[in-house]
């Protein structure tokens, strides 16, 4: 055999191979998706809600997991507090306005020096073609900052593919209930 002759047989053997590891991702748990379900068309919408955190009463709707570890107890970062949530998001910052949505998740106390949070949520929408859909936000948030950006790192239904950011900021905080209301302004790029 000559050399063209080894050259032609060896990258025969190569995309022989390349073809047979190529067919058993096909067949396995990894596949291409059908172009037909990625429709090309996209839109940027804004949402603003007013994220309503009820901390204490009867009707709280963040609930504490696990308390500031001890050292940071009494100090103003509550290092270590994680609350679970399920926040209604109203229209307006009144908490008796429309309801269109809850946000649901939790968020936890990360620093030992400032107010500072992860934030982990869902926000579950109720209203017209968005009822169904979840926008989902997972970043930091310093509470003391006027204003904090956050990013959307997916959702479902119509939110599926999203991308995109949310600014929130504190309208209203009572230091004796704790109770919250945030002003979310969400810019999601998603399918149409």
């Amino acid at each position: 055999m000559g050399a063209s002759q080894n050259l032609f047989f060896l990258l025969l053997i190569s995309c022989y191979i390349f073809t047979l590891v190529a067919a058993q991702d096909e067949s396995g748990f990894v596949g291409t998706v059908d172009p037909k379900l990625l429709k090309k068309k996209v839109t940027t919408s804004h949402f603003r809600f007013y994220w309503q955190d009820i901390v204490g009463g009867s009707n709280a709707t963040s609930i504490p997991i696990l308390p500031p570890l001890p050292k940071f107890n009494n100090s103003f970062s509550a290092f270590g507090l994680v609350r679970i949530i399920d926040n209604a998001l109203t229209l307006t910052p009144n908490l008796t306005s429309k309801l269109l949505g809850r946000a649901q998740g939790i968020y936890a106390a990360t620093s030992q020096t400032e107010l500072d949070f992860l934030m982990i949520q869902n926000f579950a929408l109720f209203e017209g073609k968005y009822n169904g859909s979840v926008i989902t936000i997972l970043g930091r948030n310093v509470a003391n900052n006027k204003v904090r950006e956050l990013p959307v790192i997916g959702g479902s239904g119509v939110f599926r593919y999203a991308k995109g950011y949310a600014e929130a900021s504190t309208i209203s905080f009572d230091p004796l209930t704790g109770d919250t209301v945030v002003e979310y302004n969400v810019y999601v790029t998603h399918q149409k």
